[in-house]
């Protein structure tokens, strides 16, 4: 077993590793059943509700359409649009690290959450690290997660987590607002709610010198999707949070900001829309954050609970380890107990990959390494006919360059957001 110390946070303080912007590789959907889509069919829009006499987000709990994620779908999204994309290429994605965004977020958050453990399952194939969320774990915390709110006599976890997607609801439209009826918008809040539809994004990013392909879901464009994949597009994430009444729940907001920073950079989504509502779940106002100035805010405003630098390095310096660690086939557990310095590395199962790559994507992927080598053997072959020789076009790989950014600019000229008072 290995192990990676978490702790003491401050030795993480001085590196000044950087991170690879955000550029998304494809796309795709679950559409209203669920159902995989090498499209755009889910892709939302964002235009804001009116919020005049505040609007109940616990209005249609008893209808919601609540998707059942009890079965594991391991990475089987994610892979099959990376297949898909590879044959569309006719080549491989090279990559260290493939994962969903999720995944990503507990590793850069890990220095500043240690309340709650997580698992993660991975597995090495053709130089790719491949991880997944332990699925069982996953389903065993969040119901003592359920269990401990209603022991504490709370509102019911289940209608808190209504209360985000009904949200999504009022604030989304399924096409561009010119192109949407007027009697839609207006009637938004009596739409049945559903989770079973969502837009996913793959980009390439990378931390120091690790290399990443990251999946997640995005929950709207501002107001349309760019078909020039340089220019950046301008997603939106929603958030809700409980209106900011006294200094717990000011830092309680301020640790909050941690994860919504985090998941957004991940994917590069610039802007984060946060409804904020009563305890009772009544919606007051919107506020429009800037992602990347969210750690800068916490620091000149803020209670300095977390700094976004440290999460940086520590995931660049982790993910270095990590790929010295798991360095052979089989299948491996991160682990990272609640209140625990430590992330373990070990190996649950000693050859295979498990259930976390499909045999749909382990099948592409022979059929590809087969293509290479008869190309390999055409090449070899035409080795032997004289010819000219041709000049290397070193502008080639110049097209698939991705811009080396620092994830906290300090410019002087921003204006970060300001905590609520």
């Amino acid at each position: 077993m290995a192990q990676f110390n978490v702790e003491p946070v401050q030795r993480f303080a001085h590196m000044n590793a950087a991170i690879k912007r955000p550029r998304e590789v494809t796309f795709f959907s679950f559409d209203e059943d669920h159902k995989f889509r090498l499209d755009n069919s889910s892709l939302r829009y964002y235009y804001p509700p009116n919020l005049a006499g505040g609007v109940d987000l616990s209005k249609g709990f008893e209808s919601f359409r609540r998707f059942d994620d009890a079965n594991d779908e391991h990475l089987d999204g994610l892979l099959d649009a990376i297949a898909a994309h590879e044959q569309d290429k006719n080549s491989k994605l090279e990559t260290d690290i493939i994962t969903w965004r999720g995944m990503m977020t507990k590793i850069m958050t890990a220095p500043y959450s240690d309340l709650d453990g997580w698992e993660m399952n991975a597995t090495l194939f053709e130089g790719t690290i491949f991880i997944e969320e332990n699925h069982q774990n996953k389903l065993s915390s969040r119901s003592q997660q359920f269990s401990s709110g209603e022991r504490r006599g709370n509102m019911s976890q289940e209608l808190m987590s209504f209360w985000g997607y009904k949200f999504e609801t009022l604030c989304l439209l399924p096409a561009p607002w010119s192109e949407t009826p007027r009697e839609y918008i207006e009637t938004r809040e009596e739409q049945v709610v559903s989770n079973y539809a969502q837009y996913c994004s793959i980009v390439r990013t990378g931390f120091g010198k690790t290399k990443l392909i990251i999946g997640g879901e995005v929950d709207a464009v501002m107001a349309f999707k760019p078909t020039d994949k340089s220019t950046p597009t301008d997603w939106v994430e929603l958030k809700t949070s409980a209106e900011v009444t006294n200094d717990r729940e000011r830092t309680k907001f301020e640790r909050k900001l941690l994860k919504f920073w985090a998941q957004s950079f991940l994917l590069g989504v610039p802007k984060i829309i946060v409804g904020y509502r009563t305890q009772q779940g009544m919606l007051q106002r919107l506020e429009e954050l800037d992602t990347q100035a969210i750690p800068e805010t916490v620091q000149r405003h803020g209670k300095r609970l977390w700094d976004g630098q440290i999460c940086i390095n520590f995931a660049s310096s982790f993910l270095e380890w990590l790929k010295t660690t798991v360095t052979t086939d089989g299948v491996w557990r991160i682990q990272r107990r609640a209140k625990e310095p430590v992330i373990r590395v070990f190996r649950t199962e000693e050859t295979g990959t498990g259930d976390i790559l499909s045999q749909k994507f382990l099948s592409w992927r022979v059929r590809l390494r087969d293509q290479e080598s008869d190309k390999i053997a055409i090449v070899s072959e035409s080795d032997t006919i004289p010819g000219p020789i041709e000049p290397v076009d070193a502008s080639l790989n110049e097209a698939d360059a991705v811009e080396v950014v620092a994830l906290i600019e300090g410019s002087s000229e921003a204006k970060p957001e300001k905590i609520p008072p």
